[in-house]
Order: structure tokens, then sequence, then C-alpha cells
């Protein structure tokens, strides 16, 4: 038995994967060790996956993609998921973006992009990624993202940039006053997962035109500020995420006008990440 986990900052979606048998998938909280401590990321794992695996089952390997897995962070990943996983064969951590390589690109050169709570690229050729540009996080990059999304539609809120029947339509929708937004975005934790949350408002009132027009450009900037630092007019583009997804086309129209051509948009990679093990024979 293997097991494969795609992580975000907002959830963790794993798949454990057995010969003959349909992979199980588990969804838990996401697991992010830029954010969360080692007993933090530890006890989630005791709470919330390790219920749905038998205890008579062999673990042979755990591949972990996660946010927030840097070079860095990677020792920290592991030691985590070591405190109650005891693979046979060990325990590999790649960032979330190299889950979309993985499962998106197979073993073909690609850009790999992510859409979701954040935002990320890489150029992939086939076996590693060979260039990336940082995204910076939400507060000086992450363009695109859900967290950026629900900032920028924050801010426009707050600074009655929208119409007061707009204003007040999100402030019920979401029970929030403009004391409990400055409170979610400086004072508790995981302001990102905060603002990602309020980012279907703005897919549900697109057709206001200020609306329209705060996504859009921030999708223009993620494609300007990223993808056209690659080779995108050579190679495949992918796009994962719950962003990617639910956006996908107002997200092709505006890489149409950019003289941009995406290959495909998946919701999530793990179903990706199993085929591409299972066809490796791993």
């Amino acid at each position: 038995m293997i097991l494969i986990a795609d992580s975000g900052s907002t959830k963790t979606d794993w798949a454990i994967v057995e010969k003959g048998q349909a992979p199980q998938i588990i969804s838990t909280k996401g697991m992010n060790p830029f954010f969360q401590t080692e007993e933090e990321i530890a006890h989630e794992v005791e709470s919330s996956l390790l219920p749905h695996i038998q205890s008579n089952s062999t673990l042979e390997k755990i591949f972990f993609y996660g946010a927030g897995c840097t070079p860095e962070k990677i020792p920290m990943m592991k030691a985590a998921l070591e405190v109650h996983l005891k693979p046979t064969q060990g325990i590999a951590v790649y960032s979330d973006i190299v889950a979309v390589a993985h499962a998106m690109c197979g073993h073909q050169p690609g850009i790999a992009c992510i859409l979701g709570t954040g935002s990320n690229t890489c150029y992939y050729d086939g076996k590693s990624i060979t260039a990336s540009v940082s995204p910076l996080g939400f507060i000086l990059g992450d363009e695109g993202s859900g967290a950026v999304l629900g900032k920028l539609l924050v801010g426009d809120i707050l600074k009655n940039q929208l119409s007061p029947k707009l204003r007040e339509k999100f402030l019920n929708s979401f029970n929030l006053t403009p004391a409990d937004i400055i409170d979610r975005v400086y004072r508790k934790p995981f302001p990102n997962r905060f603002l990602a949350s309020l980012s279907p408002f703005l897919i549900e009132n697109i057709s206001e035109p200020k609306i329209f027009s705060l996504v859009k450009s921030s999708f223009k900037a993620f494609f300007e500020r990223n993808v056209m630092q690659y080779d995108y007019q050579n190679v495949p583009i992918y796009l994962v995420g719950s962003i990617a997804f639910y956006y996908q086309d107002i997200l092709k129209d505006v890489a149409g006008d950019l003289g941009i051509h995406i290959q495909a948009i998946e919701k999530s990679p793990l179903m990706g990440l199993v085929r591409y093990y299972q066809d490796s024979k791993l």
C-alpha cells in the first residue's frame, strides 16, 4: 500500500493505493509546514487520517505533495508524518507545483500552474523543474489565487469601491462586519484561507462590471507576471486548482487575449498522481 497526498493550505486529499483495488480517497485539513508546527500536522494525521488506514495493511511509501513544502521545510514535514506513519520504504515530500507537473505533464515538457488558495507556476522538462517564478504569497504575489481575489474583494468593499447594495449583500452573505474582516486578516491565523473562502462571492456576482473587471485583471496579472516568463508559445500549459476549475471560462478568455493556449484544467491533481505512480509501477 502507498499513500499519495495533495495538500493545499485549505485541505489535503489522500489516495490510499493498493494493488488490484480502486484508490480510496480521504480528505483532511490542509497541512502547510510554513504556517503550522510539526505537532499540529502530526495531530491532524492522527485524528483525521489514521482512522481510515487499516491496521493490517503494510504501508510501503508516502508521496506527499504540499503547499509550503520548500526545501527548508521538507525535513519538518517528513518528521511530522513519521510521528504516526511508518512506511517501510520511506517518505518523499515535494512542493505542490511538482504535483501538477507529475500529474498533468507526466514525462513530457510543460508549464504547470496552480490556481487555488494560492498560485504557483513552473517549467517542467519532463523529468524535473528547470525554471520557476517565485509565487511570493498573497501579500506580494499569488496573482489570480483565491486569497488574492478575496483580498482585492474586501479591499474594494471596505474602501467603498462597490455599490452599497453589493457591499451589503457581501457582508450579509458571510455574516461579517468590517471589524470582523480586519480581525480575520490581521489577527487570526490563516488569513489566506479566510480570504480564499470569500472568492465564491465573485463568481456568484460575476455579471457585475466591477466584479468582472477585478477577476479579469487578476488573471491577466497571473499570466503576465508568471506564465509569460516561460516558453509559453511552444509547450502545453496546464492549470490545476479550485479557482482554475470554477473560473475556467474567464481564464481561457484572458489567456486567449494574450495569445496563450491552455491545454487542460483540472480541479485536483490527485488522480493524475495515482496514474503517474501506477504507470511507474510503484
